[in-house]
C-alpha cells in the first residue's frame, strides 16, 4: 500500500481503532478491556468524543484540570512563554520562571519550608522526598535505612514511591526489590493511642529515616480520611527522632481540602512537601519536592558525593513554570476562593441528603472531596466496577470507581448544574442493581 493510500486508510479507521493496535495504556488490562474511548477536545468542565458526545470531567482529570480544560490565561502563559525560551537544562542554568514560580510557592508553602527542587511528575516528587530523607541521614553518618509509611497509602509508581505505597494491587511483581518499609495503621480517633505505641515501638525495632504519608486523606485507597489529631502526634514524635517527614500533597494540594494545603490544618508541620497535579492545572506535566534548611544543609558540602544527584530532562521546564505560576495566581483569586467554597458547602448539602440510604456504606466529605462507599462486595478492578463507570459516563459524567467506592473531586469552576447532574447520577447510583 503506497503512503497517500496508507493515510487515507488511517483517516477512515476510529482513533479507537487505531490506538488499539499502537499503545499500551496505564492501569489497563488490554485483553478485557476492548476499547478506549477517543477524546478529541477539552473545554471547562467538559470532555468531547469524537462522536460529539460530552462528558462532566467530575475528578478533574486525576485531580489536575481544577480550574477547567484549556482556561484562556493558563493557554496565554504557555504561548507566550514558548516564544520565549522553551525548554533549557536546569543543571547550571536558571530562568525568570523558574525563579518566580519557586517564590512563589515558597510564599504560600508551610513557613519552614526554603528550598524548591524541580521535577517531573507526582511519583518523582514523593521518590525523591524519599531519598532525601535517606541521603540526609547518609550524609550525616546515622545508620538509618528504613521509611514508615500508612497502610493503604499511595505515592506513586516509581520504585521508591512504590516501595512506600501500600496498595498491593500496583505493587505484585515488584516487591521482592523494594527499599525497607514498615507500616503503621492510621488513627482515626479511636485508635490513636494504640498508632502512638506502635510506632514508638517500630522505631525502636528499625532504622527509621523517614515517614511519608498523605495529609488528612488517602487519594488511591478510596478517598479514605483519618484524624488529624492522631496525625499530628504522630508527626510531633517523629520529630523527637530526627525522623524526616514528608507530606505527600500531590493530590491534597491548592485547595482539595479547603485550604492551600492539607498540612495548614495539622499543628506540626511536615520538613519535606511534594506536590504536583494542579500544580500545572493539567497543563503541561511538573512535580516539586521543597524543603526545610536543615535538609538542604546537609547537602551542602565541599564533598560533591554529598549532593542531591538526582535529574530530570525537563527539570524547571520553562513552560511548565510558566503556567504554574498563573494557576497559583488563579487560586488565590476572590473568584476561585468563592466556587471552592460553593462546592464544599453544596458537598456539606448532598452529604446530609443521601447519607442514610440503605444502599450506601458511608459518605465522607472533606473540601471539594466527596466520596461514597456503595453497599457492594467488589474488587478494585472487576466487571462490577466496569459497569459503574458505564453508568456514569452513559449519564455523560466522567468518574473513575475505585472498586465501591465512587468520588468526585470537581473542577473549581464547575456551574451549579453541572454540579447537580453530577449530584443526580450519585443518586440514580443508589437505586441501580448491580
Amino acid at each position: 500500500m503506497s503512503k497517500k493510500n496508507n493515510s487515507k486508510q488511517k483517516l477512515k479507521s476510529s482513533l479507537s481503532q487505531r490506538d488499539k493496535s499502537v499503545i499500551w495504556h496505564p492501569l489497563t488490562q488490554h485483553k478485557t478491556q476492548q476499547s478506549t474511548l477517543p477524546i478529541v477536545k477539552a473545554k471547562g468542565c467538559k470532555l468531547y468524543d469524537e462522536a460529539g458526545n460530552d462528558y462532566i470531567d467530575a475528578i478533574s482529570s486525576w485531580y489536575t484540570a481544577v480550574y477547567g480544560h484549556c482556561h484562556k490565561k493558563l493557554v496565554k502563559a504557555i504561548q507566550q512563554q514558548s516564544q520565549q525560551l522553551d525548554q533549557i537544562i536546569f543543571s547550571g542554568f536558571t530562568h525568570q520562571p523558574a525563579v518566580e514560580l519557586a517564590e512563589n510557592l515558597l510564599a504560600v508553602l508551610p513557613v519552614k519550608i526554603s528550598k524548591v527542587f524541580y521535577n517531573d511528575n507526582g511519583s518523582t516528587a514523593t521518590e525523591i522526598g524519599i531519598k532525601m530523607a535517606l541521603q540526609y541521614h547518609h550524609n550525616l553518618g546515622h545508620d538509618r535505612d528504613t521509611l514508615i509509611a500508612f497502610e493503604e497509602g499511595f505515592h506513586g509508581d516509581t520504585f521508591g514511591a512504590m516501595s512506600v505505597s501500600g496498595l498491593s494491587v500496583y505493587n505484585g511483581a515488584y516487591k521482592e526489590h523494594f527499599i525497607k518499609v514498615v507500616r503503621l495503621p492510621k488513627p482515626n480517633g479511636k485508635n490513636n493511642q494504640n498508632v502512638l505505641t506502635q510506632l514508638k515501638t517500630l522505631c525502636s525495632e528499625n532504622k527509621i529515616a523517614g515517614f511519608i504519608y498523605e495529609p488528612l486523606i488517602q487519594g488511591a485507597a478510596g478517598m479514605k480520611t483519618y484524624d488529624k489529631t492522631g496525625l499530628n502526634e504522630i508527626l510531633k514524635f517523629c520529630k523527637t527522632q530526627y525522623i524526616i517527614c514528608i507530606a505527600d500533597e500531590v493530590m491534597t494540594g491548592f485547595g482539595k481540602t479547603g485550604t492551600c494545603f492539607a498540612s495548614e490544618q495539622i499543628e506540626t508541620q511536615p520538613d519535606v512537601i511534594c506536590l504536583s497535579k494542579a500544580l500545572t492545572a493539567g497543563m503541561l506535566p511538573m512535580g516539586i519536592t521543597a524543603c526545610q534548611d536543615f535538609i538542604y544543609d546537609a547537602f551542602y558540602d565541599d564533598d560533591v558525593a554529598k549532593g542531591l544527584f538526582h535529574a530530570h530532562t525537563y527539570s524547571g521546564n520553562p513552560l511548565a513554570c510558566a503556567v504554574a505560576i498563573e494557576a497559583l495566581k488563579l487560586y488565590q483569586s476572590p473568584e476561585i476562593q468563592q466556587q471552592i467554597q460553593h462546592i464544599i458547602e453544596a458537598h456539606q448539602s448532598f452529604k446530609t441528603k443521601i447519607e442514610n440510604h440503605p444502599n450506601l456504606k458511608s459518605v465522607r466529605h472533606i473540601g471539594v472531596i466527596l466520596a461514597l462507599d456503595l453497599d457492594l462486595n467488589i474488587e478494585r478492578y472487576s466487571n462490577v466496577r466496569d459497569r459503574l463507570y458505564k453508568f456514569f459516563m452513559d449519564k455523560g459524567i466522567y468518574l473513575r470507581p475505585l472498586g465501591h467506592t465512587v468520588y468526585i473531586v470537581p473542577p473549581y469552576v464547575i456551574s451549579r448544574e453541572d454540579l447537580s447532574q453530577v449530584y443526580q447520577a450519585l443518586e440514580d447510583v443508589l437505586e441501580f442493581e448491580f
